[in-house]
């Protein structure tokens, strides 16, 4: 009978009321205060994380510490109040703070050892050139401090001014040559002191040659002998004709744009370095460029810009690095299943470069720099440039060159000699063989253009390179010119106490034939690819950045390197970068550009004659 009562009481219905209703009270409590502790983990993260990216907010992130890059960031934060984060994918330039103990990239003579080590140097190769054999060309292209003016040969050549003037007609409005020359100007330092051409106050110092080698004077008076003019300045009035290069090397050391511009800036405190860190993509919120996604040390991180994103990665990683990022052409970023941001069908696209090829003579007397090459003497050199930075490792020997017509009727010249005391053979990977001199001669304003497109959505995959090489009947004749015209100057009677047998082409290469065979063998990059990002109107549909170097189509990004130039200069590309770069950072500041006008510019007397 109890255990009937205590079973009725245990089941009756009023008890039960009682249990449910605790337990749903308990529940109810329990779920507020579980819904506090989550709100309270909401609001915390979201206060770490605001406050992680403000530890993490710039007012500039700017992509890349070459040429453009290391530029930017030493003009950007001379104002205090202005903070930038410098992003680079390669390593310093200095061991230990030492430019010594990095003999390779600050001994001018060194320079073959980074074109071929994959250190400091992005290793890229083109698609196999059907016009040229089918070959693959090497391209080098710097990852280190100071990008590609760390690898370079140190030449400085600023172009011609019909190359700026052709910009502005383009479409690049404020880019012609009297408002580009007073940058050249700003950034440089000339020993020979200033003029109306030369800076006399900037941070770039710009030197001659100092070797005066006797195979350098033959040259120059052959070229006199050829009818050509001697110009004492191919940089100011007259660039047609020839003399002596300039060179960036200062007190025997090469002089990049992290000697010049990154290292004075180094200790800013609004300024942050990070060196080994690959930028993966652009943040976008919309069409908003708000910060970057990087690796570094194997770890994914963010940094915010709280103006503007700059890439200046040059022109294969800023428009690699565009497309990654959703801004290209909108049906090649769907294939590899990139989101859209902006449909920007120039990106990539107009790719340009200078090819060269190398016509070598056999030196008669042991006076090139083949003695020099051989491991005794290195250690000598090497030696003395160590403790003094002079000799023979202070100069890259490239100290005499010069710029002609490759024909009647053309307006200013459309060819290009260097000129070296020495054999180099595919790109100085191979060591010389015998005395002997060569001059590096090629056209400067090519028909053909190409292209680079993603190879995937990996950023550590090097895009497809198509620079389409030889591709028009144009090139071809103007190649041909480059081989007879160097080899009349070689014919002259300045060289008959050093001239020796053509080594390349041959004495055997004489017809057209022969010689188009000869340069679809031997020609090779200048390494000077440009044009991947194009300055131009926003209603040219080519066009990637405007005028002002904003990114057409998106908010708070910009491109700042060679890959915005129109057109490829009449030239090497490392001094017009720097005058991109120091012209860009004026327009940023929003401060009126510089200009001078009425700057006298040669012009040969006629036309009718080429030379």
């Amino acid at each position: 009978m109890s255990y009937l009562v205590k079973g009725v009481i245990c089941c009756s219905p009023v008890n039960q009321m009682h249990k449910v209703t605790g337990t749903l009270f308990k529940a109810h409590i329990l779920k507020n205060i579980l819904g506090i502790n989550e709100q309270q983990l909401k609001i915390s993260r979201t206060s770490s994380q605001l406050s992680s990216e403000k530890a993490n907010t710039y007012n500039y992130v700017i992509v890349g510490a070459g040429s453009a890059g290391c530029v930017l960031a030493n003009r950007l934060t001379e104002d205090p109040l202005s903070t930038v984060l410098l992003l680079e994918a390669g390593p310093k330039d200095t061991f230990l703070g030492s430019k010594r103990l990095m003999w390779k990239i600050h001994m001018p003579a060194a320079l073959t050892y980074n074109l071929c080590d994959e250190k400091y140097n992005w290793y890229y190769h083109t698609t196999p050139q059907k016009h040229v054999d089918n070959r693959i060309m090497y391209w080098p292209r710097g990852r280190v401090w100071g990008g590609s003016s760390s690898l370079n040969a140190m030449v400085y050549v600023r172009g011609h001014a019909e190359d700026y003037n052709q910009w502005s007609r383009k479409g690049a409005t404020g880019w012609d040559y009297e408002h580009c020359l007073p940058y050249f100007k700003k950034a440089q330092t000339h020993e020979l002191g200033p003029d109306q051409y030369r800076g006399g106050n900037g941070p770039l110092y710009v030197s001659r040659g100092k070797t005066n080698h006797p195979l350098h004077h033959a040259f120059l008076e052959a070229t006199q002998q050829a009818g050509y003019p001697f110009t004492d300045d191919m940089n100011g009035y007259q660039q047609e004709g020839f003399g002596w290069m300039d060179m960036t090397v200062h007190q025997g050391q090469r002089w990049s744009t992290a000697s010049a511009y990154l290292h004075p800036a180094i200790s800013r405190p609004n300024l942050s370095v990070a060196e080994k860190t690959l930028v993966t993509k652009i943040l976008f919120q919309g069409t908003k460029s708000i910060g970057v996604e990087y690796v570094k040390n194997g770890q994914r991180k963010k940094a915010f810009a709280s103006k503007e994103v700059i890439l200046s990665g040059g022109a294969i990683n800023s428009p690699q690095l565009l497309m990654l990022s959703g801004i290209g052409n909108a049906d090649d970023l769907k294939k590899l299943g990139i989101p859209v941001v902006c449909h920007l069908p120039g990106v990539g696209q107009n790719l340009q470069d200078h090819l060269e090829v190398y016509v070598q003579q056999k030196c008669t007397k042991p006076i090139t720099l083949y003695n020099a090459q051989k491991p005794v003497n290195m250690v000598r050199i090497g030696l003395e440039w160590l403790w003094k930075f002079t000799g023979e490792g202070a100069t890259a020997h490239l100290e005499s060159g010069g710029f002609i017509r490759s024909e009647p009727g053309v307006p200013h010249p459309d060819i290009q000699f260097h000129f070296l005391p020495s054999q180099v053979i595919d790109h100085g990977r191979v060591a010389s063989t015998m005395e002997a001199y060569q001059v590096h001669v090629g056209p400067m304003r090519s028909m053909s253009v190409g292209w680079l497109k993603l190879k995937s959505t990996d950023p550590n995959d090097h895009p497809i390179i198509e620079p389409n090489y030889m591709s028009t009947e144009r090139d071809i004749w103007e190649f041909r010119q480059c081989v007879k015209l160097t080899r009349e100057i070689f014919a002259q009677k300045a060289f008959e106490k050093f001239r020796g047998p053509e080594i390349q082409p041959g004495n055997h290469v004489q017809s057209d034939k022969e010689i188009d065979a000869f340069i679809r063998q031997k020609a090779d990059s200048a390494y000077h690819p440009s044009c991947t990002c194009k300055m131009g109107q926003p209603s040219d549909s080519t066009a990637v950045v405007d005028p002002q170097t904003k990114v057409i189509g998106v908010e708070n990004l910009r491109v700042v390197d060679a890959s915005i130039m129109p057109s490829v200069v009449s030239g090497n590309l490392n001094a017009p970068t720097i005058m991109i770069a120091e012209k860009a950072a004026d327009i940023i500041k929003g401060l009126p550009s510089l200009q001078e006008k009425n700057v006298p510019v040669y012009k040969p007397k006629t036309l009718e004659t080429q030379r």
